[in-house]
């Protein structure tokens, strides 16, 4: 009797090694947490394919409409064309600022050499440097000018900005 429990004792001691030697065999725990997340996620894909949880990686149409940036920390608008704009109209009072939306509202002031006082607003709303990434709304206190006055302010603005871009090429 004792001779068979000797080979019981000397086996178990021998398995117990074996297992302790780690791998992928019967005795590790590698398989079975591999097959728990297994489980785990099959038992998370049914609930979603239930609709009793929403898939994370669902996209929708309002999807395209969510603005995903951080308004705080992103600035849309072209900084030449912003720094044009303040520099074409240094004669004007700035009443309101915001670059996050692009836009500069001048107070009425009168230009140098002219006659009468106007006051406007600009509006960059696109990172590019084009002529349509900019717009200008001029007004004298009589009421709206000419679209022309405003087209010489947004001509005069974007050759400053490409002057300002040009600069800072060459450095």
């Amino acid at each position: 009797m004792r001779g068979k429990l000797a080979k019981l004792a000397g086996l178990c001691v021998g398995v117990a090694l074996l297992a302790g030697c780690g791998g992928t065999g019967l005795f590790s725990g590698e398989g079975r947490e591999d097959r728990r997340a297994a489980r785990a996620a099959a038992q998370q894909q049914a609930l979603i394919d239930e609709g009793l949880v929403l898939d994370p990686n669902r996209e929708t149409i309002f999807d395209l409409f969510a603005n995903s940036a951080d308004p705080n920390t992103t600035v849309a608008v072209n900084r030449y064309l912003w720094t044009a704009a303040l520099e074409v109209l240094d004669f004007m009072p700035v009443e309101a600022a915001d670059p996050f939306s692009g836009i500069i509202q001048f107070g009425f002031a009168t230009p140098p050499g002219g006659g009468s006082a106007y006051r406007a607003t600009v509006y960059v709303q696109d990172p590019a440097l084009e002529a349509r990434s900019l717009r200008v709304s001029v007004e004298s206190r009589a009421g709206a000018v000419s679209r022309d006055v405003a087209r010489q302010i947004e001509d005069a603005i974007l050759t400053r900005a490409r002057q300002l871009r040009i600069r800072d090429a060459d450095l």
